[in-house]
């Protein structure tokens, strides 16, 4: 892992600091206006908040449980099923949950910008045709599906992270 994050370390650190909001002209100039756009900025997004915490997990793994698993002999996929899968697991589920919701933001935005289908273009259409109660109400439902978005992963982290002490000592309400 060391030699590969080596060999990557430079193109990640230049490409993660470029705001996905700085793509919009590429966006639309490779897919126009339509949904093509709005996904390559969502993924883009998406993508570098996923990576730096499955970095963050892989860095994590507990170097004497890795030896331990080395003298056992375990296998190198036995290594990464028992030692660092679930280490870095419960930053994966932290990246996924981060990246729904920058997810939500770029669609809205990239939508209001561009123009493409969703619910940024009806509320950019709403403001224009002077529709303010229109307007507000669909910035009411873009907050309600935020909170879905982050109930929904937050459950799903709970019931597939039921085995991890991060998952087992919170409180449940």
């Amino acid at each position: 892992m060391p030699v590969l994050r080596a060999l990557t370390a430079s193109t990640v650190e230049f490409l993660r600091p470029i705001p996905s909001v700085a793509l919009i002209p590429l966006a639309v100039l490779l897919y126009g206006t339509e949904l093509g756009s709005t996904l390559l900025l969502v993924c883009y997004a998406s993508f570098w908040q996923v990576l730096v915490q499955v970095l963050y997990g892989v860095a994590d793994v507990d170097p004497v449980a890795e030896e331990t698993a080395r003298s056992f002999r375990f296998s190198a996929w036995g290594r990464v099923r028992y030692v660092l899968w679930p280490t870095a697991l419960p930053y994966v589920f932290t990246g996924f949950r981060l990246a729904a919701s920058v997810a939500l933001v770029l669609a809205i935005t990239a939508e209001l910008v561009i123009g493409a289908p969703g619910l940024g273009k009806e509320i950019a259409t709403a403001q224009a045709s002077d529709a303010v109660a229109t307007m507000y109400a669909l910035i009411v439902v873009t907050g309600a599906l935020g909170v879905i978005i982050n109930v929904l992963t937050r459950t799903g982290e709970r019931r597939l992270l039921a085995w991890h002490q991060s998952v087992r000592g919170e409180v449940s309400l």
